[in-house]
C-alpha cells in the first residue's frame, strides 16, 4: 500500500513530485488548488542563503525575475516564505528540455536550430539589459512549452551562491564543464553575460552537430581544448554558421563577439522575428517581506501536511480478489511497454467491476468524485438510516443505534485512491449480522446512487431492469 502520509500544502498550492534538485534548491510540480492551475516552486534553504551571506543579492534578482515578462523566459509569479524556507513560484512547461529532441531525433537542421538560437538570445540579451545574467547555461534550462516555444529555466537564480567582487566580477566557479566559458573555469573572475555567451554558442554547435564541440573523459584534457577553443565545426555547418560560432567561441571575452552584433549578423537575422513583450503592473510586497525581518510572522506561509487516501495499486487490489481472470487483458498482442502503461488502471478497473455486486462481509464501490464528497455524502445517508458516523482521515465507523440478532452492526469504512480522479470505497462488517449488513448496504447504496461511477454496460443494465 503506498503511503498516506497526505498531500503538503504551502499557501493556496498542493506540492507534488520533485522535478529536480540542487545544492542549494528543490524544485516541485504545484498546483493552485484555487484555480487548478499548474506550476513549478522553487524551494530554497534559508540557513544556506544566510550563510553565504546573499541577502542582497537574492532580493535584487528574484526582484528583478519577478517583474520580467518575456516570450522566452520561465515567468516567475511569487514569492513565499516559511521560517526555514523561501518558496518561488513559476511558470510550468510541459514540453521537456529542448535537448530530449536531440537525443530522440538527433541534430536539427539549421532552419530549426536557428530558430531556437534566436530565441535563446532574445531570452539572455533582454535579462541582461536588466542587470541579470544566468552563468549557467547548460540543456537542463533549456525547456519547450506545449506549442514548442524555447523557454530557459533559472535565469537569476541558478546563481544565487555566487559572489560578485569589488572589481565588479563574478568569483565563483559553477556550471556544467563542457558549455562554461574559460575565464569561469580560470577563476580569475569574469563578465557573467560575456561567459553567458559562451555557452549559448556551445548550445548552438550542438543543436546542429549533435554532439558538444569540447568533451574529454579526463577533465584536465577537457579544460585545455576549452581555454584552446580546440573544436572543429562539422561538414554540413553553412559557412556563415561556422564564422559566427567561432567568433561567439573566442577564449579571449575581450574579442569575443557581443550579443548586440550577434543580433545584426547576417546568419542570424534570416527569418528572425523580434519578440512582444507583455507589460504588467507587477508588486513587489511579497518579496520585500520575505526579506523583512522587522515584520514578524504575518507574512510567512506554514507548510502543512493534509491526509489523503491511501493509495492502492493493481497488484494489492488484485490480492484481494479469488479467482479474477485478468486473461482478456492481454487477448491482443502488446508492446510490453504498452502493457504497463495501462496495467494500473486496466487491473483496477476489472477488479473492481468484478467485485461490484458481490455483498458478503464486505463490498466495494468506485466513484470519481473527491474523496472528501465520498465521505460527506457516506455520513448523509447513513444518519437516516440509524448510524451514528466516527470519522478519521478517509476511514468512517458507522455503528448502529438499534440492537440486531447479534447485537450493533458495526461497519468499517475506507476510501482508497487506485488511479487518477478514481477512488474505491470498501465497505466491511465489523459487527453485528451480516444478513443485517446486506440490508444496510441496499438501502445505503440507493442513497450513493448519485456519486457511485457504473461502467456503460453497467448503467445500461440498471436502466433495463
Amino acid at each position: 500500500m503506498s503511503g498516506g502520509g497526505g498531500r503538503t500544502r504551502v499557501g493556496k498550492y498542493e506540492l507534488g513530485r520533485t522535478l529536480g534538485e540542487g545544492t542549494f534548491a528543490k524544485v516541485k510540480f504545484a498546483r493552485n488548488v484555487e484555480t487548478g492551475d499548474s506550476v513549478a516552486i522553487k524551494i530554497l534553504d534559508k540557513d544556506k542563503v544566510l550563510r553565504h551571506k546573499m541577502i542582497g543579492q537574492i532580493k535584487r534578482e528574484i526582484s528583478t525575475m519577478k517583474l520580467i515578462r518575456h516570450p522566452n523566459v520561465i515567468r516567475m509569479y511569487e514569492v513565499m516564505a516559511s521560517k526555514t524556507k523561501i518558496y518561488i513560484v513559476l511558470e510550468f512547461v510541459t514540453g521537456g528540455e529542448l535537448f530530449d529532441k536531440i537525443a530522440s531525433h538527433g541534430r536539427l537542421k539549421e532552419d530549426e536550430a536557428r530558430r531556437f538560437f534566436q530565441q535563446l538570445i532574445n531570452a539572455v540579451d533582454y535579462c541582461h539589459s536588466r542587470g541579470v545574467c544566468h552563468r549557467d547555461l547548460k540543456p537542463e534550462n533549456l525547456l519547450l512549452d506545449a506549442y514548442g516555444v524555447l523557454k530557459v529555466s533559472d535565469f537569476g537564480l541558478s546563481a544565487l551562491p555566487q559572489q560578485v567582487r569589488e572589481d565588479g566580477l563574478l568569483h565563483t566557479t559553477c556550471g556544467t564543464p563542457n558549455y562554461v566559458a574559460p575565464e569561469v573555469i580560470n577563476n580569475k573572475g569574469y563578465d557573467g553575460a560575456k561567459a553567458d555567451l559562451w555557452s549559448c554558442g556551445v548550445i548552438l554547435f550542438v543543436l546542429m552537430a549533435g554532439y558538444l564541440p569540447f568533451e574529454d573523459t579526463n577533465l584536465s584534457s577537457l579544460y585545455k581544448k576549452i581555454f584552446k577553443a580546440n573544436f572543429t565545426c562539422p561538414s554540413w555547418f553553412s559557412t556563415s554558421a561556422k564564422k559566427l560560432i567561432k567568433r561567439i567561441l573566442d577564449p579571449n571575452p575581450s574579442t569575443r563577439i557581443s550579443i548586440a552584433e550577434v543580433i545584426e549578423n547576417e546568419w542570424f537575422k534570416k527569418g528572425y522575428r523580434p519578440p512582444t513583450f507583455e507589460i504588467a503592473d507587477v508588486s513587489l510586497d511579497d518579496v520585500h517581506a520575505i526579506f523583512d525581518e522587522t515584520e514578524g510572522s504575518s507574512n510567512l506561509v506554514v507548510e502543512r501536511r493534509e491526509p489523503r487516501p491511501l493509495v492502492m495499486n493493481a497488484f494489492e487490489l488484485i490480492s484481494k480478489s479469488q479467482g479474477l481472470n485478468l486473461g482478456t487483458l492481454f487477448e491482443k498482442e502488446m508492446a510490453y511497454c504498452q502493457i504497463f502503461q495501462l496495467v494500473h488502471l486496466s487491473l483496477a478497473i476489472i477488479f473492481l467491476h468484478h467485485m461490484a455486486g458481490i455483498v458478503k462481509r464486505e463490498t466495494r464501490f468506485t466513484s470519481k468524485c473527491p474523496a472528501t464528497e465520498i465521505m460527506s455524502k457516506i455520513e448523509e445517508t447513513a444518519a437516516p438510516l440509524g448510524f451514528n458516523v466516527e470519522k478519521h482521515n478517509y476511514k468512517l465507523k458507522l455503528q448502529g443505534e438499534k440492537t440486531g440478532r447479534k447485537g450493533h452492526l458495526s461497519v468499517a469504512t475506507e476510501i482508497f485512491e487506485v488511479a487518477p480522479s478514481l477512488c474505491m470505497v470498501e465497505l466491511r462488517k465489523s459487527g453485528g449480522d451480516t444478513l443485517e449488513f446486506h440490508k444496510f448496504y441496499k438501502n445505503l447504496s440507493t442513497g450513493l446512487k448519485d456519486i457511485v461511477w457504473q461502467s456503460r454496460d453497467e448503467a445500461n443494465a440498471t436502466e433495463d431492469s
